[in-house]
């Protein structure tokens, strides 16, 4: 949980999620919390759905993403929303990173 308002250096430890995937909280209160995500190339965040509000930077890389119905390519500097309870994933077609937000925060990432 974060004890600082300003955050330098990343805390967090890599977690290695297997499959091309691996995520490093940045830091978190009950009510938001921010994680980086990198893909390998070919890597799938396969479809899934949460009770949290989800917006996601792209750092760098290429994905499809795909929120609810809809698919588009994203690259650096775009951003997608996938709202409460919506299904939705990526598949990483150029080896990049994705910055999550989450609301309110990821309690089953910190247990």
């Amino acid at each position: 949980m974060v004890d600082k308002v300003f955050i330098g250096k990343m805390t967090f430890a890599w977690q290695d999620l297997g499959a091309g995937v691996k995520r490093k909280i940045i830091s978190y209160d009950e009510q938001l919390m921010m994680v980086k995500v990198a893909f390998e190339q070919g890597a799938i965040g396969s479809l899934h759905h949460h009770y949290h509000t989800q917006m996601t930077y792209v750092i760098s890389g290429s994905f499809e993403v795909q929120v609810g119905d809809e698919k588009q390519i994203l690259k650096k500097g775009e951003v997608f929303y996938a709202p409460p309870n919506i299904m939705h994933g990526v598949i990483c077609f150029e080896a990049g990173e994705l910055l999550d937000v989450f609301s309110p925060m990821r309690e089953d990432f910190v247990k």
